[in-house]
């Protein structure tokens, strides 16, 4: 399968992030992209660096505000103070209920808290240029299905499916699947269809196509009672006005194994094919692997070929987004299993 694939991602290497109330290492680093490389090379699939720009597409899926300060957001920094250099910034105060969200305010860090859903998601000095590579590539894999046919995959990092309108967080800053959906779109499917299977629910793209019905959000994840993102990805979530119907979330209980994950997947792949999109975008996210530190579903590596021959049955045009997976070293194996089960006759 065609694989775009940057370097860029490497410029986006944060020390430490906050994880439960302590300073640990990155579960989100570069090592991630780097396996998933080296398998994709080792099984003779083909790697391509991206080449169509993203800049209009984010215009559609994320607010200009936002995006103008994710873009200058080290260098504000950095102004505030030259010693910044060496530090990353977090938030630390957020506009939650009855605070106002509309006015931005003149403070870095003020500013970092209204776009920010969390405290985990750090920022330094390349953060900017290696999500936009990545949504290059997402737009990229998008055009690419008009001359290819059936699969390109992104093997790019930092994930995106968390980052909303105009928010960041769970390690993503730019949606990559709502972009690639936008790029579909605007190449002319009328109806497209994103189909998230990573461990945590895709707050930030449902956000982005609650209201909307040319776009099918469907999400298998764990209960967002007791997982991240905790505030969005219940069942009773399907929609509103024109998107009414359109959104489909199934919460399964930690622990959960195959049976009931792919149980679960039949249903999703039902309402895709209902749905009759022109084409299909997977956040193929890779966390549900029994072995994964920050998970706690049980699937095993041979699982995620049959993930791929299932989604094979869709015959649809497909992009696949990398999202999570924090097993670095068995990821690669994960998401070319997929890709393989994909391409299998």
């Amino acid at each position: 399968m065609i694989t775009f694939f940057t370097a860029k991602h490497e410029l986006h290497a944060p020390g430490h992030e906050f994880f439960r109330g302590e300073r640990v290492p990155c579960f989100e680093s570069p090592v991630r992209a780097a396996f998933v490389r080296d398998e994709l090379v080792a099984r003779g699939h083909e790697l391509r660096s991206p080449t169509h720009d993203s800049s209009l597409l984010l215009r559609k899926v994320h607010a200009d505000r936002y995006l103008g300060f994710l873009e200058s957001a080290w260098s504000r920094w950095v102004e505030r103070d030259p010693a910044n250099a060496k530090v990353q910034p977090f938030p630390s105060v957020w506009p939650v209920r009855t605070l106002r969200s509309d006015v931005e305010p003149a403070d870095f860090i003020a500013r970092l808290g209204l776009y920010s859903m969390d405290n985990g998601t750090p920022l330094v000095a390349g953060t900017w240029e290696a999500v936009k590579a990545g949504a290059d590539a997402a737009a990229s894999a998008a055009a690419l299905l008009d001359t290819v046919a059936e699969g390109v995959f992104c093997a790019t990092r930092p994930p995106g499916h968390h980052a909303g309108p105009d928010f960041m967080g769970g390690y993503c800053f730019l949606n990559n699947a709502a972009v690639a959906a936008e790029a579909l779109k605007a190449r002319g499917c009328g109806r497209v269809a994103i189909l998230d299977v990573d461990y945590h629910h895709g707050n930030g793209t449902q956000s982005i196509f609650y209201g909307r019905a040319d776009v099918l959000f469907a999400s298998i994840h764990a209960d967002p009672r007791a997982e991240y993102p905790f505030y969005l990805g219940h069942a009773d979530e399907t929609g509103e006005g024109p998107g009414a119907g359109f959104n489909l979330n199934l919460p399964l209980a930690a622990g959960s194994g195959a049976d009931e994950w792919f149980g679960a997947l039949e249903t999703a792949c039902g309402r895709v094919a209902a749905h009759a999109p022109d084409a299909l975008v997977v956040s193929l996210g890779l966390d549900t692997y029994g072995g994964d530190p920050l998970s706690r579903f049980a699937l095993a590596s041979d699982d995620f070929r049959r993930l791929g021959a299932r989604l094979a049955r869709l015959r649809l045009p497909t992009v696949f987004i990398l999202e999570g997976g924090y097993a670095a070293r068995e990821l690669g194996i994960n998401a070319v299993n997929v890709l393989d089960g994909f391409e299998a006759p």
